[in-house]
């Protein structure tokens, strides 16, 4: 097992007169970012200078990495702290299929949307956070439970959410509902919020476009104000799992879009034609449409920070910034088009380097300087240990593994050290991922990294071969075997039988 213990390394901060002081913790994770989109990363033909400026402020990770190609078991590697070979959730199975379907306005919609639940008895980020104090909300997708199941956010330590509970939903932005929960407001369970002014319009064709209701914008606007309610007595966890830039290319028609539609001539431009069933609809304008949601994305980064400014949250705030994975090519996307260098090989749904590599910057003022680079080798999963240790909540490991469930494990290494120049930092034995979707498992040990295609291994020297495009496995047949037993060690059966992948002989 990949485990090491939260260090632990802070002790909980509340005064007499009732306030504390621990950091509070925003975690910004948008949704199919490739690892070169932004301009701090080498991108040169999409503007972002909000989250540029985040990175000078603080901490950019070169070789840091999601738990996943994709969305859903991405996401279960951040919230659960285990690594794919492990985690309940290793894929998108979906759970709207084959249900009745309900009307809203001109439109029929599944009468139950969502994935594949996280299993209720091991504890998620946001459960931790709030049994030790800290106000939680979350924003944006959810891809963690379908609704009505044991995994929803009012069920998982969340105390206000708005956003997708089904990533499926979430490729339509004028969708014709969003999800709730609200402690605040009462709320008992995640209910659906009807979008009235979208459901008079098709979902798909010509029509759609007469949908005023952006549920990106509706979904930041909802952030901001919960937000704007938080007060420096009273720590808090911020996840913000924005869908920015993920398809579909849509957009409202502004200023941002309009910048762009002029900087592409027609002849460099993306067409495309749409895809009903995946609920991606058409646009002319593929280029313009992706790079504008990207810097779309980044003005609402800058408000978030300016918020935390003025309410004099800002210093103790640690703000991370990363994607779900790599770039996608869904509903008229062309990732070729601006990662010219050709950095990384692969996109999302691959465990080579471009599928799971990404951007991860991190600003936190009162505990890390400026202008910093790290090159430390890191995954979603070292998360959860990290966020103990900002918070100060030692041994998290042993309180909160279940105990009626001898495979139950946490498989992070807390980046604390990292961040603040504080202990030593612990690294790896070795990353692991796994795929079923393209039956693919990827290690990475020191700059060795193995690449495991439907049961055949690749051998991969990334200090020297970054692209991977040498397999030097024959050249190297010690170093395949270790990593191969890697893979025997860290893969765990599901227990019921889902995500199958084909290990090494």
């Amino acid at each position: 097992m990949l485990t090491a213990l939260s260090q632990g390394v802070r002790a909980q901060e509340v005064h007499k007169d009732g306030k504390d002081d621990r950091p509070n913790i925003l975690y910004i994770m948008c949704d199919d970012m490739g690892y070169g989109d932004l301009g701090c990363y080498g991108q040169r033909l999409i503007t972002t200078p909000n989250i540029d400026s985040l990175a000078r402020q603080g901490m950019l990770f070169t070789q840091a990495y999601a738990g996943s190609p994709v969305s859903a078991p991405s996401r279960a590697t951040f919230m659960t702290g285990q690594h794919t070979g492990h985690t309940h959730v290793r894929g998108n199975k979906e759970y709207w299929r084959d249900v009745p379907m309900v009307r809203y306005g001109v439109n029929d919609d599944y009468s139950r949307v969502g994935q594949e639940p996280y299993l209720r008895d091991h504890a998620i980020i946001p459960e931790i956070l709030k049994d030790n104090g800290y106000r939680t909300g979350m924003f944006g997708k959810w891809a963690g439970g379908y609704e009505g199941s044991e995994s929803t956010p009012d069920k998982r330590g969340i105390d206000e959410y708005y956003g997708y509970i089904c990533q499926f939903q979430a490729h339509l932005y004028y969708p014709n509902f969003l999800n709730r929960y609200s402690r605040s407001a009462g709320d008992t369970a995640t209910v659906r919020v009807v979008l009235e002014d979208n459901i008079r319009y098709p979902m798909f064709g010509p029509g759609y476009a007469g949908r005023p209701q952006y549920s990106a914008d509706l979904i930041h606007g909802e952030a901001m104000k919960w937000l704007d309610s938080q007060d420096p007595g009273n720590p808090f966890l911020g996840i913000f799992t924005y869908t920015l830039p993920h398809a579909e290319l849509r957009q409202p028609q502004d200023s941002i879009l309009e910048r762009y539609m002029k900087r592409f001539p027609e002849v460099e431009e993306r067409r495309y034609g749409g895809d009903e069933g995946s609920r991606y609809n058409p646009t002319n304008h593929g280029h313009a449409q992706f790079a504008a949601m990207i810097t779309r994305l980044d003005a609402q980064v800058g408000e978030i920070m300016a918020l935390l400014d003025r309410k004099g949250l800002a210093d103790n705030t640690v703000v991370i910034f990363t994607s779900d994975n790599g770039p996608h090519e869904e509903g008229g996307a062309d990732p070729d088009f601006f990662n010219r260098d050709g950095l990384l090989r692969g996109l999302k749904r691959s465990v080579h380097e471009g599928g799971i590599r990404v951007p991860f910057i991190v600003r936190w003022p009162a505990r890390i300087a400026p202008g910093q680079t790290s090159d430390h080798q890191m995954a979603f999963y070292d998360l959860m240990p990290t966020f103990c240790d900002i918070a100060g909540i030692a041994g998290y490991a042993d309180r909160y593994r279940d105990k009626d469930n001898a495979d139950d494990c946490f498989d992070g290494i807390s980046v604390y050290p990292t961040l603040t120049g504080e202990g030593v930092q612990e690294s790896h034995d070795a990353l692991y991922w796994e795929f079923h979707e393209t039956d693919m498992i990827g290690v990475r040990r020191g700059d060795w990294k193995l690449v495991v295609d439907h049961g055949k291994c690749r051998l991969y020297d990334l200090a020297n071969d970054l692209h991977e495009d040498h397999d030097v496995a024959a050249a190297h047949p010690d170093i395949v075997e270790e990593l191969k037993k890697v893979v025997l060690r860290e893969h765990r059966e599901h227990p019921d039988g889902f995500f199958r992948v084909t290990l090494p002989e």
